[in-house]
């Protein structure tokens, strides 16, 4: 079974709220071990997440051992990187054995060609503004300079502080009217030979014709599986 999970934002809300998440998060992640060939992290896995040399943000340990036991099994875990944690560097690899990619991928897998994007920089054009963000937050050279003046509790704190506001900016919606970009991107895809297209990034989950929108964990948990006959499930529930 192939497993798709997106925008569980680790380490967003109060403590309580962090700690609750990441465990409901880590049940989540032992109950498919036993079943996962491939697990896809679509994004947003963390709610802020940035690397220095020898530093990575404090916490997490419970989810990053379980993905480490994973991965040390043999299982598959493939990481697209979302809006909120897109400045990763080699940690996660070398120490997690997560395969990382920081650009929508295409994968065959199950007799099926997937399209897997977090969907935060998808569709963007006729959005110069917007695309100048997306190019400065995603420089390398701005990353590598910004740890060599800042130190790291300043920043990860001010990390902390910016997603945090983003958030709220951005409210969980429940208009699937806010689906329609990243549904006409996948529509207008120059690729026809795609079967399959799967976002994050919304927080909202729905399934249309080719298309999944993965949800997030803040209200509850969502996730889609891709079964050996090649169908793609999305699945909603409380843990």
């Amino acid at each position: 079974m192939i497993y798709f999970a997106s925008d569980i934002h680790l380490g967003s809300g109060d403590k309580q709220t962090q700690r609750a998440t990441e465990q409901r998060f880590v049940k989540w992640l032992r109950s498919i071990e036993p079943t996962a060939e491939v697990l896809f992290l679509v994004g947003d896995i963390f709610d802020f997440w940035f690397e220095y040399n020898r530093v990575v943000p404090k916490g997490f340990v419970r989810t990053l051992a379980q993905i480490a036991h994973m991965t040390d099994s043999g299982i598959r875990v493939i990481m697209l990187t979302g809006n909120h944690d897109m400045w990763v560097g080699n940690y996660l690899t070398e120490e997690c054995g997560i395969e990382l990619y920081t650009k929508p991928q295409i994968f065959t897998l199950k007799g099926k060609k997937l399209f897997v994007s977090h969907g935060d920089n998808t569709n963007i054009k006729g959005q110069p503004m917007l695309k100048l963000i997306n190019a400065i937050f995603r420089s390398k050279c701005l990353r590598v300079i910004t740890s060599w003046i800042i130190h790291p509790d300043l920043f990860l704190r001010f990390g902390q502080w910016w997603s945090g506001s983003s958030r709220k900016a951005h409210k969980t919606q429940t208009d699937l009217r806010y689906l329609d970009p990243l549904i006409e991107y996948a529509r207008g895809y120059e690729d026809k030979a795609v079967d399959h297209f799967i976002f994050g990034h919304i927080h909202i989950p729905h399934q249309t014709d080719n298309i999944t929108f993965l949800g997030n964990w803040a209200e509850g948990c969502s996730w889609a599986e891709l079964d050996d006959n090649g169908t793609i499930e999305l699945k909603t529930t409380k843990l």
